[in-house]
């Protein structure tokens, strides 16, 4: 079955394990090619770099994200659920990656091994930034009026679930987040 798979799908599939289990600077262009079972020129038919695919894993990642995200999104039925949807998309989302021994946000462990000015740095920011503007969003269909601390609630509720993904990489599993999703239940709760 593998081998009927595009040879650019196996090449991203291998870099997407062994980026997230073994880090970007790590891993060599052999050992991708190797994982995917294709020859090394054809990494270089469908990429032109290294950097090329290490940026097209990011891309792939933020829309993974996106996907579980929005499939957590179609059963939210309020704001405060819909805010929640994002806490339980980071858990969706690492328990694709416990088969590879789960290390916490594949995008921000990446981009830590990224120089500044790389363009995977600003896929990183980007998701980031997104996840805010969500809370953002969410928040501002439960308390329309609410000004300022919307935006500070969007940002403390960013900074929980991004700290309890960073706690949850170093553990190695996702309570964590769980637990990051209770405190995010109790804030709502008061506003």
């Amino acid at each position: 079955m593998a081998e009927r798979m595009p040879a650019r799908e196996r090449l991203l599939n291998a870099a997407a394990e062994l980026f997230y289990r073994e880090g970007v600077g790590a891993t060599g262009i052999d050992a991708i090619t190797a994982h995917a079972g294709v020859a090394k020129m054809s990494l270089y038919n469908n990429f032109s770099s290294k950097a090329d695919l290490v940026n097209a894993y990011m891309q792939r990642r933020l829309e993974e994200w996106r996907d579980v995200y929005r499939e957590r999104l179609r059963n939210a039925t309020t704001p405060q659920q819909r805010i929640l949807a994002v806490f339980d998309s980071y858990v969706d989302h690492a328990a694709l990656a416990y088969e590879w021994g789960f290390r916490g946000c594949g995008l921000l462990n990446a981009a830590a091994e990224l120089p500044v000015g790389d363009p995977g740095r600003a896929v990183v920011a980007f998701q980031k930034e997104e996840v805010e503007r969500l809370f953002k969003e969410h928040l501002l269909e439960m308390e329309p009026g609410a000004g300022v601390s919307i935006d500070e609630t969007a940002q403390h509720l960013s900074f929980l679930l991004e700290g309890a993904m960073s706690r949850a990489g170093l553990d190695g599993h996702d309570a964590r987040l769980k637990t990051a999703r209770k405190i995010a239940i109790s804030i709502l709760e008061r506003l």
